[in-house]
C-alpha cells in the first residue's frame, strides 16, 4: 500500500506554496498527493485564495480551497494522484491524526494568524510536536519547490543515537532521490569548567570533545548507503547555532526529535524549536522511538 504525502491548507499563501512543495515532493517519491482542509468554521476569512478565485473573500469555503489546491497540484505535475478532504475539526488534530497513514506530512509555516513570517504558526509548531510520521515544515526564500535544488545539498543533524537514528536514515532517502550531497554535522562545546589555563594542557579538553564528537558522528554513519554522496563535519558551538548556519546554504534541514510514552508524545527540545522556527530553508522533523 502507497502511502500519500499529506499536505495541510487553510487556504492562506503559505499554505499554497506548502501545495507547490508537496506535489515536487509526492512526484518524486512516486506517491499519491492527499490535500486536507481542517476548521470548526466553514468560510475561510482571507484574501490570498479568493483573489485567485476572483471570489470576495467572505464567499471563499472549504470546498473552493481544496479543490484550488488540487488543481494547483495537477498543473504543476499532470501525473500526480491528488485526493482531497474537508474535516470539521481543529486542524491540529486532524493532521496528527492524518500523519498515522501518511509517508510524511507538509505544512506552511504559519496560517491565518497573521503573525510575522519570522514566527512560527501554532498547528505546524503542534504538527511538528505530535506527528507519527515525518513533518516538513517549509521556511526560507524557496520553500515552494522541492525540485529541482537550489543548493544541491541536505544538511542532518546527529545528535546522541547512534543505533541509525531515523532523521538520518529519512536524510539517506532524501538525498537518494534527489541526487544530492548529504552533509551530516554533529556539533560539540567544550565546557567552561574543563578549560585551563596551563600551557601544558591548552587545547586538550577542547580536542577530547571534537574527537568524542567524531567518533558520535561516524557512529551513526555507520551503515550509510554507498550511493550517496555523504559528508562529515563536526562544528564547535551551540547545535541549535551550528544548525541555523548551515540552513542558509541547505535545501532541507533534517532534525530528529525522540518519541516519549505519555499524554504529550513527540516532544520538541531546543534545537528542534530554535530550527522550526529560524531555519532559512524548509525542515523536517523525524520521530525517533525512544
Amino acid at each position: 500500500m502507497e502511502l500519500p504525502l499529506v499536505v495541510g491548507v487553510d487556504g492562506s499563501e503559505p499554505s499554497l506554496r506548502a501545495v507547490d512543495w508537496a506535489s515536487d515532493e509526492a512526484a518524486l517519491r512516486g506517491v499519491p498527493l492527499r490535500v486536507v482542509y481542517a476548521s470548526l468554521w466553514e468560510r475561510y476569512e482571507g484574501t490570498a485564495l479568493a483573489g485567485d478565485l476572483g471570489k470576495p473573500s467572505e464567499e471563499v469555503r472549504a470546498d473552493d480551497i481544496v479543490e484550488s489546491a488540487a488543481r494547483r497540484a495537477r498543473s504543476r505535475h499532470p501525473d500526480l494522484k491528488v485526493t482531497t478532504d474537508v474535516l470539521p475539526e481543529e486542524p491540529e488534530y486532524a493532521l496528527v491524526r492524518e500523519s498515522r497513514n501518511a509517508s510524511a506530512l507538509v505544512v506552511g509555516t504559519r496560517g491565518r494568524s497573521g503573525l510575522a513570517e519570522a514566527l512560527l504558526g501554532s498547528v505546524s509548531l503542534t504538527v511538528a510536536a505530535h506527528a507519527h510520521c515525518p513533518v516538513i515544515v517549509l521556511r526560507g526564500s524557496h520553500d515552494n519547490q522541492a525540485t529541482p535544488p537550489v543548493h544541491g545539498r541536505i544538511v542532518v543533524g546527529v545528535g546522541e543515537d547512534v543505533e541509525q537514528p531515523a532523521a538520518v536514515r529519512f536524510a539517506y532517502e532524501e538525498a537518494r532521490r534527489r541526487g544530492v550531497l548529504l552533509e551530516a554535522v554533529r556539533a560539540w562545546r567544550c565546557p567552561a569548567h574543563e578549560s585551563t589555563d596551563h600551557p601544558l594542557l591548552t587545547g586538550e579538553p577542547a580536542r577530547l570533545h571534537e574527537e568524542h564528537a567524531a567518533e558520535v558522528l561516524e557512529a551513526a554513519l555507520s551503515h550509510a548507503p554507498a550511493d550517496v554522496d555523504l559528508h562529515r563535519r563536526t562544528v564547535e558551538g551551540p547545535a541549535r547555532h551550528v544548525l541555523l548556519d548551515a540552513s542558509h546554504s541547505a535545501d532541507l534541514l533534517v532534525v530528529g526529535a525522540e518519541r516519549r510514552s505519555g499524554h504529550f508524545g513527540l516532544q520538541l527540545g531546543r534545537v528542534a524549536h530554535a530550527v522550526l522556527h529560524h531555519s532559512a530553508c524548509p525542515v523536517v522533523v523525524v520521530p525517533q522511538q525512544a
